[in-house]
């Protein structure tokens, strides 16, 4: 039987009856709001607009006796807290200070000093002390904290500065100055010096200000302490004292990593006391001292004071040499960096002075790869390269030019490596001076010692556009001779005969070509080969070459280029005929009858040899056939399509297993081609092992 609710009750009583839940609303819309509402907020919304009446009520406090009760209370909770979490100092501070809010200040001291046990070095738990004590004005009690508080953390700067305050606010300036001497004999960091001299000037002490920085300098041997104490000086107008100053930093400080900062100071100084050539001597000195690294600043000063006091050579003086210090530095470091030896040559062509460009190059050159190895000279040859231009074109000196090429090319040991860029600027060099004959010597000994392809095609350049013939035939002869596997060489040296209408000069050359045992592009060759005999119109010779490519080969792009040879040749020979306009059509149409027909020749002894001697090859044999059938579709009504449509593979998308080294690896599809031979073959094997098959159930039958 189910308990029904009592109404007198403040609750409800559960029933036996199953109560169902209401299903939990899913939020749809889950995008940001477009006014957001901190949890800070909504909390402090909703105490404001409580009810009166659920508020808790405040404690009103009438007699002594509920006071007492109120404080032993009170003192029971913060004693039982810090039982229970007595290394918790705001627990100890909160009881502290409202011990010290009841006016008990023998209990407040009480529980400061109950802390101080837990925790001495806290220097937080000293500042609220004394602070408690001054607000209160028991200033004796304060000192006694201050005191305490600095002998047992005399590190901490805070408390200091507080003591410090404390007494000057009281107007105790001997107990304050006392104080800071205290602490100036722990040597605190630079700010605590600082504020010992700001105390003096306050007071205008100057001389004690004086000998608060002689001791400064002498704890913190620093550039910015000396820089202070000269601006110090300085502002007290005793401008003596101050270079004094400066003068003794720099003897002390001049090797420092800021000694720049120090320099610059210096420098400025002077130039503030109108003593120009003090500060230009300044900045000389700090030039020749410091590394070239750190001087940027004084670099970028020393170049502005030259702007407003100097003239206009010691300001280009100023604004080169920075840059020509620091390359002088980065090639100091490393003699072999090129490139900067690059960048100062440059600088110092910039400014023009030809004795100083000439010995920075002398110095570039002089410091020769270690290794004989070219790729160790090939930026230090370019250093001699531009020094001959330099020679050639700016100074217009035609002998030191040619005295850098020969002794730059005595320096390079040709046996192992060699530069054809060289060897060909001597000899144009020569040209320009209209010494042919140097020239020629020049390129000769370069055949002679390392020849190279480049000097070659420049010699034979330059012999030909002369009109020499016969000295460019021997030049290509040697050429030949040095590299017979060079088929570039082959074909341009038939080019020439040719272009001198020595058809007879360039066939026996093409055929010493080819008859080469290696050659590095073959291809390029015959291709040569077979053009020439084309534009001669020796068809027959063509087709001779193309039997005899192959014999030796039997690529794909062979037998495409026979057949279109095939389909074209007896066209460009029925436009060479003699004939009469309706003779000639007609003869142009039989003409062309037999040129498809030599075509289709090739095409099936080609087909025959993918078909029989490589039956792999299925994917040139497909394109072979594709070739052919575009060829068909040209030929207009005198093509057959069905030819070669009848011959066309099927394609079939397989999949095959990939292996690698740790063994199977998944699979890849790729194209195979079914041939029609290949399709009948299958079919009769499906047929003989239906037959066996048919044969075996009737004899398992019998």
């Amino acid at each position: 039987m189910a308990k029904e609710a009592d109404p007198s009750l403040g609750y409800l009583t559960r029933k036996d009856t199953e109560v169902k839940l209401p299903r939990p609303t899913r939020v749809k819309n889950k995008t940001p709001a477009p006014i957001q509402i901190t949890a800070e907020q909504i909390l402090r919304e909703a105490r404001e607009r409580q009810e009166a009446e659920i508020r808790p009520p405040k404690q009103k406090i009438t007699d002594a006796t509920e006071l007492s009760e109120y404080r032993l209370r009170k003192r029971k909770e913060f004693e039982d807290l810090i039982r229970r979490v007595r290394w918790n100092i705001s627990v100890w501070i909160k009881y502290a200070q409202w011990e010290e809010s009841q006016k008990d200040f023998n209990r407040a001291r009480s529980v400061w000093e109950r802390a101080l046990e837990v925790d001495y070095r806290n220097h937080t738990l000293w500042l609220k002390y004394a602070e408690v004590e001054m607000k209160n004005k028991f200033i004796n009690h304060a000192r006694n904290v201050w005191d305490r508080a600095v002998t047992l953390l005399p590190r901490v700067d805070q408390l200091w500065y507080k003591y410090i305050h404390m007494e000057e606010m009281l107007g105790n300036v001997a107990g304050a100055r006392q104080i800071f001497e205290r602490w100036m004999s722990w040597m605190p960091d630079q700010q605590g010096w600082l504020s010992y001299i700001k105390f003096e000037l306050r007071y205008n002490e100057i001389e004690r200000a004086r000998q608060i920085f002689e001791r400064f300098v002498q704890c913190h041997p620093k550039v910015a302490a000396w820089i202070r104490y000269a601006k110090f000086e300085m502002k007290n107008g005793e401008a003596a004292r101050s270079r004094n100053v400066y003068e003794r930093a720099v003897e002390k400080l001049a090797d420092d990593e800021e000694a720049e900062q120090l320099f610059v100071a210096f420098a400025e100084f002077e130039e503030r006391c109108k003593e120009s050539e003090r500060a230009r001597c300044i900045y000389k000195f700090a030039l020749d001292h410091i590394p070239k690294g750190r001087a940027e600043d004084l670099y970028r000063k020393f170049v502005a004071f030259e702007k407003q006091y100097g003239d206009k050579e010691g300001i280009e003086d100023a604004i080169v040499g920075k840059r020509r210090f620091q390359y002088e530095d980065e090639v100091r470091k490393n003699p072999l960096n090129y490139d900067s030896w690059f960048d100062y040559i440059r600088l110092e062509e910039n400014v023009g002075k030809k004795d100083r460009i000439r010995e920075v190059y002398e110095r570039a050159i002089s410091n020769v790869p270690p290794a004989e190895e070219k790729r160790y000279w090939q930026r230090y040859i370019y250093l001699w390269i531009n020094y001959a231009l330099y020679e050639e074109l700016d100074a217009e000196d035609v002998e030191r030019t040619r005295d850098v090429y020969r002794e730059c090319l005595k320096l390079i040991p040709h046996e192992k490596f060699s530069f054809a860029k060289l060897w060909l600027l001597a000899a144009q060099f020569e040209i320009r001076q209209l010494n042919l004959k140097a020239a020629r010597q020049i390129l000769g000994n370069a055949i002679g010692k390392a020849p190279k392809d480049k000097i070659f095609k420049k010699y034979i350049e330059i012999e030909l556009q002369l009109g020499n013939i016969d000295r460019g035939r021997k030049l290509y002869e040697k050429y030949l001779e040095w590299a017979p596997e060079n088929c570039y060489a082959w074909s341009k040296y038939a080019e020439l005969e040719r272009s001198l209408c020595e058809t007879e000069r360039a066939r026996a050359i093409f055929e010493l070509a080819i008859a080469q045992p290696a050659l590095d592009m073959p291809e390029l060759l015959w291709k040569a080969y077979i053009d020439f005999e084309i534009s001669e119109g020796e068809f027959e010779r063509t087709r001779e070459l193309y039997e005899r490519l192959l014999d030796r080969t039997k690529h794909l792009k062979v037998w495409i280029s026979y057949a279109k040879f095939e389909a074209s040749a007896m066209e460009e020979d029925a436009k060479d005929s003699d004939l009469v306009e309706d003779d000639l059509q007609e003869h142009h149409h039989e003409q062309k009858k037999q040129c498809i027909q030599h075509a289709r020749r090739v095409f099936e002894k080609a087909i025959n040899y993918y078909r029989t001697s490589a039956p792999e090859l299925k994917e040139e044999r497909a394109m072979l056939l594709e070739e052919w059938l575009n060829m068909e579709s040209s030929f207009g009504e005198l093509g057959d399509i069905s030819l070669v449509q009848a011959k066309l593979p099927k394609k079939l998308k397989k999949r095959r297993q990939m292996v690698s080294e740790d063994g199977p690896a998944g699979y890849e599809e790729y194209i195979d081609y079914m041939f029609p031979e290949e399709t009948q073959t299958t079919n009769l094997k499906i047929l003989e092992a239906a037959y066996k098959w048919k044969k075996q159930k009737i004899s398992d039958e019998d």
